[in-house]
């Protein structure tokens, strides 16, 4: 439908404008009905297909304000120029349009990461590739949308002749005050690089086991500018994201949530070594926490007053490994202090100690005389 020939009426701007309405409220229904019919379309095309399926879902609303949006730019392009605000109505619609293009660009994105969320569940026994997954969909779908919307809002500001020219006054004023915003934006940059570092190359991922400033603990969260890390004592430890790139810092789960713990403990040289390894793997086999690799108990130490026996067993992850390994040094300290109590830990005292005149071989000497009997 073309709204030329309203320039060539001799009719009043407020008619026209009136035309222009009615006009424009017939292009906003078509448009609806065209967005009915093709999300129906679609919808029946992407069955039993999750990506599109969301995708549908989560675009819902912003593509039906889009497809309003476009069909009043129609009518607002073809409208007479003496129509009163055609100008202003004109301007705000086309920010608008730019923002529900943006609205339905970052509802995609968010689509794509609900998708893979719900298609990797972290709940299985072996996560560790649905942790990379939601890893990188996490920082992606954050840069992504921040790319979005700083690209949303410079076209707006493209539209709004003030801010062009206030946009052009920055530019020509850039000198000492490009330099100072540079200055205060290198944290913000550079945490959103390391958050791309941590997205394609994974030092950490959700749900990994840290060692953080001394702390163990869960990744919880990754953000655009820090990471959550939850302690086992449900205290949070906030960290910049930059600081993983830049420090060391132990991920027990980087590989493989699988690990080995190890009990450590002090006995005396009396105690029967075989006994207590034949009782060790009798527990370990028994236990449910054992993940049936690694089971083996060696002598690793020793000095003047005992040695030292380490039990090494392997678990699942690394809160099992734990309860594993309370439950063993239970049970074998319970099997020593029951079947054999003198190798528990002790002191040897000297018993036969050399009195005040005598040597350590016990003798006299031979400088000491003899007191007269009485």
């Amino acid at each position: 439908m073309d709204l030329d020939y309203f320039s060539d009426m001799h009719e009043g701007p407020w008619r026209a404008a009136a035309v222009v309405g009615v006009s424009a409220l017939i292009f906003v229904a078509v448009a609806l009905l065209l967005h009915r019919a093709g999300i129906m379309l679609l919808r029946r095309i992407a069955r039993n297909r999750p990506y599109t399926t969301n995708a549908i879902k989560y675009g819902y609303r912003a593509s039906q304000l889009c497809m309003v949006l476009f069909a009043l730019r129609l009518v607002l392009t073809g409208a007479p120029e003496n129509m009163p605000l055609l100008l202003p109505i004109s301007r705000i619609n086309s920010v608008l349009l730019i923002l529900s293009l943006s609205w339905l660009a970052i509802a995609c994105v968010n689509s794509i990461k609900s998708t893979i969320t719900t298609l990797n569940p972290v709940d299985a026994a072996d996560n560790l590739r649905a942790r990379r997954l939601l890893t990188q969909t996490a920082v992606l779908t954050r840069s992504a949308n921040f790319i979005i919307g700083l690209l949303g809002l410079g076209f707006v500001l493209l539209t709004l002749p003030g801010a062009r020219q206030f946009g052009a006054s920055l530019l020509a004023s850039a000198g000492v005050a490009g330099l100072v915003a540079g200055i205060a934006a290198r944290p913000v940059l550079g945490n959103f690089i390391a958050g791309l570092q941590i997205a394609f190359s994974q030092p950490i991922r959700l749900d990994d086991v840290l060692i953080v400033k001394g702390e163990w603990g869960r990744v919880e969260r990754i953000t655009g500018t820090y990471v959550v890390v939850r302690i086992w004592d449900e205290r949070r430890l906030i960290v910049p994201l930059q600081w993983f790139i830049e420090n060391p810092f132990e991920n027990w789960t980087h590989t493989s949530s699988s690990i080995l713990g190890t009990v450590f403990l002090w006995l005396d040289f009396s105690v029967p070594v075989p006994a207590i390894r034949a009782e060790f793997e009798r527990i370990t086999h028994a236990s449910s926490r054992w993940d049936k690799r690694v089971c083996v108990l060696h002598v690793t130490d020793a000095d003047d007053r005992g040695m030292q026996l380490r039990l090494l067993i392997s678990a699942q992850d690394s809160g099992t490994a734990f309860d594993l390994r309370c439950e063993i040094r239970e049970a074998i300290i319970a099997f020593v202090a029951a079947n054999y109590p003198d190798s528990l830990p002790r002191l040897r005292p000297v018993l036969d100690a050399p009195g005040p005149q005598e040597d350590s071989l016990g003798k006299r000497p031979t400088h000491v005389a003899d007191s007269p009997a009485p």
